[in-house]
Formats: C-alpha cells, sequence, structure tokens
C-alpha cells in the first residue's frame, strides 16, 4: 500500500483530498490528512463580520465534515518533515509517505512588526483571523469620527483585494450610519498602487477616489507607534491614526522552516509556477497560499491550480511526463459597497480586462465594473464552497478557463 500524506486540512488540502480520493485505487493507495483541530473557516466571509453582515458562527464548520470517506483525517500539530525519510512527525506519532502535498497555509505575524504588539485588538485590528473581525466589528460600532487607516505592512499577503474590499464597505457603512463626513478613511500600501496588475489598479484608485479614500503608496512600513497612533516608514515618514486595521506580514508554518521544506525564514515553499511540484524535494507538491508560485493567494487559485496538480499527480503515478498546465488563472469578486462588487479575472500573462463573465445559470458577471450582479455572485459564493468545492466536485468549464486568455487571444 502506498501512502500519500496532506498537510494540512484548509481549502486546498480538503479539496485535492477528496479529488484524488475518487481518482486513486483504494486497494493501492491511502491518503492521510493531518491539521491541527476539526473547524474549517469560510475565509472569504471574514471580510463581512466587521460590518455585521455575517456573524461568526456563519462562518465556522467542522471539517470532517467535508473530508470524503476513504480519508484519514488526523487532528494533532505537525512538529517536522523529514524528507530523506519521507516522513511526517506530529505530537503523537509518524507518518510515512510516498508523496506528499503541502497545504498548510499562512498565518499573520504581527509579532514581525516592531511596535504592533503593543496595541493589538485594542486599537490595532485585523480581520483575517475571526477572532480579529469580531473585535475589529465591536470596535467599528463605536467608532464615529477620526481617522481610520488600512494599512498593509508588506507583500506578499493573502487575497490581495481583500484591504480594497474593507475600505470600500468602510465607505458604505459610515454613511449609512451617517457619520462618514467625520471619519477620514485612509488606504496605506507598500505597493506602487492600490493593486498588483496596473489595469486593475487604475481601476481600483479611481474607485477609491469617487468614494474619498486617500490612497498613499509605496510606504515601507517600519514600526508602530501604537503609544502615539503613527505608523513610520522606513524612510522616516509618519501617517496618524484613531483606528488602525492592519494586514501584516503573512508567513508559512514554522515546522517548513525548521525542516528545510522552506528554504527561506518566511516559511513559503518553492514551486513550480505551471506544474505545482516542489521545486527542491521529490515526491512533493504544494498547493494553496504557501505556494512561491506569482499569482494572488486566494481560493481561486487554490480551485484552479488544483485541478492542475491532480492531473499531473495521476499522470507522475502512472509513469507519464507532468504537464506545465496552470497559467497563474486568478478571478476574484470585489466588493466595492452599496450592494455592488466587482470581478477581475487575470493569469500570469494577461491582466484583469473588462468585458462579461458568461457563467451559465448565473452571469454574466462584469469584468472591471460594478454591478449587483456581482454581489450576489459573491455573497451565493460561500454555498457554492461548502457543498461543491470542498467535497472536490468538478467546477464548470467556463470557471476553468481563463478568461483573460479568451478576450486577448
Amino acid at each position: 500500500m502506498k501512502k500519500l500524506v496532506i498537510l494540512g486540512a484548509g481549502c486546498a488540502g480538503t479539496m485535492v483530498a477528496n479529488k484524488l480520493r475518487k481518482r486513486l485505487d483504494r486497494s493501492e493507495w491511502s491518503i492521510t490528512i493531518i491539521d491541527k483541530d476539526d473547524r474549517h473557516v469560510y475565509q472569504p466571509g471574514l471580510i463581512f463580520v466587521p460590518f455585521g453582515m455575517y456573524k461568526a458562527e456563519d462562518l465556522v464548520r467542522p471539517r470532517s465534515e467535508f473530508i470524503g470517506k476513504g480519508i484519514n483525517f488526523i487532528v494533532d500539530e505537525i512538529v517536522a518533515v523529514d524528507t530523506a525519510t519521507q516522513t511526517v512527525e506530529t505530537t503523537a506519532g509518524k507518518y510515512e509517505y510516498d508523496k506528499i502535498i503541502v497545504c498548510t497555509g499562512v498565518t499573520i505575524a504581527p509579532q514581525e512588526i516592531p511596535g504592533m504588539m503593543e496595541g493589538w485588538q485594542t486599537k490595532i485590528f485585523d480581520f483575517y483571523t475571526l477572532e480579529g473581525a469580531v473585535n475589529l466589528e465591536k470596535k467599528l460600532r463605536t467608532f464615529k469620527e477620526g481617522k481610520m487607516v488600512l494599512n498593509i505592512a508588506e507583500f506578499p499577503y493573502k487575497c490581495p483585494v481583500a484591504p480594497l474590499e474593507f475600505v470600500y464597505l468602510a465607505d458604505w457603512y459610515f454613511t449609512e450610519r451617517g457619520v462618514r463626513d467625520k471619519i477620514d478613511i485612509h488606504f496605506v500600501t507598500p505597493m506602487t498602487g492600490a493593486f498588483t496588475k496596473p489595469k486593475a489598479s487604475a481601476y481600483f484608485t479611481k474607485v477609491m477616489k469617487e468614494k474619498n479614500i486617500r490612497v498613499t503608496a509605496e510606504f515601507i512600513l517600519a514600526e508602530v507607534d501604537s503609544a502615539n497612533g503613527k505608523l513610520i516608514s522606513a524612510a522616516g515618514d509618519e501617517i496618524e491614526w484613531d483606528l488602525l486595521v492592519s494586514i501584516p506580514p503573512n508567513v508559512g508554518a514554522r515546522y517548513l522552516v525548521n525542516s528545510k521544506v522552506s528554504m527561506d525564514e518566511v516559511g513559503y515553499v518553492k514551486t513550480n509556477n505551471h506544474t505545482l511540484q516542489a521545486e527542491h524535494h521529490e515526491n512533493m507538491y504544494v498547493l494553496g497560499d504557501n505556494t512561491t508560485i506569482p499569482t494572488s493567494k486566494a481560493g481561486s487559485v487554490a480551485h484552479f491550480s488544483a485541478e492542475i496538480m491532480v492531473e499531473n499527480f495521476m499522470r507522475e503515478i502512472n509513469g507519464e511526463p507532468v504537464r506545465p498546465d496552470y497559467d497563474g488563472h486568478s478571478n476574484c469578486f470585489i466588493e466595492t459597497g452599496f450592494g455592488k462588487a466587482s470581478l477581475i479575472d487575470f493569469n500570469y500573462k494577461y491582466e484583469p480586462l473588462p468585458g462579461k463573465f458568461p457563467l451559465p445559470g448565473l452571469g454574466p458577471f462584469s469584468l472591471l465594473g460594478e454591478s449587483k450582479t456581482n454581489h450576489w455572485g459573491k455573497m451565493m459564493f460561500k454555498w457554492v464552497y461548502w457543498n461543491k468545492l470542498l467535497t472536490g466536485e468538478e467546477l464548470p468549464l467556463e470557471a476553468q478557463m481563463s478568461l483573460a486568455g479568451k478576450v486577448q487571444d
């Protein structure tokens, strides 16, 4: 019996486990998936919690609910990975593998920024964790005037559009409460604009200006003065704030660093951009936010790349050459407030473009343009996520294809 071990039972790990269980002969392959708890959080919904659109209980379900039959789910803390002996060590035991898939994601690390922890969850909040989103909701309820700054500490970070969504929704939220004219919203980023792709960045910056949201680009955060409410850049520039919403540095699992699976201190695993194989380790694939592929750390990337990874996994074990078929395809709905949202679709080669995304029965969705249809598409996606994607069901053909490539070609 050959052994496949999957590290991490989040979106990527759960999805690929279920997909491979349907493809692998049960008499030849066992599948074990390991995570530290049995608590699956619907991460795309966290952006809505601070504004009272979702509650914490709407976003949490047991991981075991989505892990299919014939998959051994281990709830335990992973301690180390020995790539020489092909063994995973946990606090309770060891698991040998013939193939391993690393899907451990990333976590925020506010402790990496000097001074940030002094105001953490009292003056400085996040919405990338369930606890942070809940605490921020309580803070926003009582915030009636002053300067709210959203700061991105460094790049890359998970879900690049989420900071945009936050300031757009904050504009709507404060307007609905009748206090928008008393609150200054300031978007501070180390990037050259609001987003990584130039055309999309220009569009989203334009939307911010229309909403009277100030943008400061190329701000390299060095430290936070929590006592006096200041961001301090590496160049010595200062930005004052009354409420700081932070996207801290994103880091991978520490045991990946200690085990030399990650070749840097940040904890990402070097990944082939097109095959999803680990570049420095045999018999290893990487999927999800802890890859180094140059596209968004987002759920859509996990969905699209999983299709390619599964095919390559099957080709490899059947003695066939893997195919470099993943093109960096990503798409994201972006909430813009007042019941509207935008949508972008892009890959390694092509930038987000205007047009229509023709998803049968649901669309068409507007690309690089606001619409109510896009908003309801995003809100409905939670049902699709819980009931379809995690269980490993195939995505519709249109959703698997990169609209950017189709339009350009």
